[in-house]
C-alpha cells in the first residue's frame, strides 16, 4: 500500500478473496489507517478496495461455473455421509435464497469468499452477482476502513473483534456439520437394524427372545 497506494489495497483484496491466508480483517483497516494519515485518499481507498472484492468473488464465480454441475454431485458423492439428495436440496435453496446469501454472505468472515463458488455452479446472473457483490463488500469494506481512519495509530483494536467474530462463526459452523454427521449415523444404523430384523423374519419393535421357537411340550 506504501507502494502504490489505493491501487495497492484493492490489489491486496482481491488476493485475499483467493487465498484466505490473507485477511481482510487486517488490510481493511489498515488501508483506513494509512488514509488518516494522507498517505491515500480515503474514497479512493474505498472504491478500489470494492473493485478488488468484486475481482476476486467473480475469479472464484468463474471457478465454479468451470467446475459445473455435474462435477460439483461427482466430488460430493464421494464424500462420507453426504446424499446426492442434499446437493438438490441446496440447489432448491439456493434458488430461492441465493441473492439474500451472496449479499449478506460478504459479511461472514470465511464464507465471504466460498458463497462465490456455488453462485457460479447455479450460474447465477452475472449482473446480479456483480450487483449484490459490490453491493455487500462495499457495506463490510466501508465500516472497516472507516474504523481503521477513526482509531489511527489503534488499528489493530480491529483485528481483535473480528477474530472473536470469525471463531464464533467457525464453531458454529463446525457444530452444524458435528450435528449433521451425527444425525445421519444415528439414521444408518437404524436403517441398518431394521434390514437385519426383515432379512430375519423378526417384527419390527419384537425382542428377539419372544420369537424364539419354543420346545415341544411333553407328552
Amino acid at each position: 500500500m506504501d507502494t502504490l497506494g489505493a491501487p495497492g489495497a484493492g490489489i491486496a483484496v482481491a488476493l485475499e478473496n483467493l487465498f484466505p491466508p490473507l485477511p481482510s480483517e487486517v488490510v481493511l483497516p489498515l488501508a483506513g489507517f494509512a488514509a488518516s494519515t494522507g498517505r491515500m485518499d480515503l474514497f479512493a481507498a474505498l472504491l478500489w478496495i470494492t473493485a478488488g472484492s468484486v475481482v476476486g468473488a467473480l475469479a472464484l464465480y468463474w471457478v465454479g461455473a468451470l467446475l459445473g454441475r455435474d462435477r460439483t454431485v461427482a466430488i460430493a458423492a464421494r464424500l462420507p455421509l453426504v446424499k446426492v439428495s442434499d446437493i438438490e436440496r441446496t440447489e432448491a435453496w439456493f434458488s430461492r435464497h441465493g441473492t439474500k446469501a451472496v449479499f449478506f454472505g460478504r459479511m461472514i468472515p470465511v464464507f465471504r469468499s466460498l458463497i462465490s463458488v456455488p453462485a457460479g455452479v447455479e450460474r447465477m446472473p452475472l449482473r446480479v452477482f456483480l450487483g449484490l457483490t459490490a453491493l455487500g463488500s462495499a457495506i463490510w469494506n466501508t465500516v472497516f476502513v472507516l474504523a481503521g481512519y477513526l482509531l489511527g495509530e489503534n488499528w489493530t483494536d480491529v483485528t481483535g473483534y473480528v477474530s472473536a467474530y470469525s471463531k464464533i462463526v467457525l464453531v458454529a459452523a463446525a457444530l452444524a456439520v458435528l450435528l449433521l454427521a451425527a444425525v445421519r449415523l444415528l439414521r444408518r444404523r437404524a436403517g441398518g437394524g431394521r434390514r437385519d430384523r426383515r432379512a430375519s423374519g423378526t417384527p419390527e419393535g419384537t425382542p428377539a427372545e419372544s420369537v424364539r421357537p419354543r420346545g415341544r411340550p411333553s407328552r
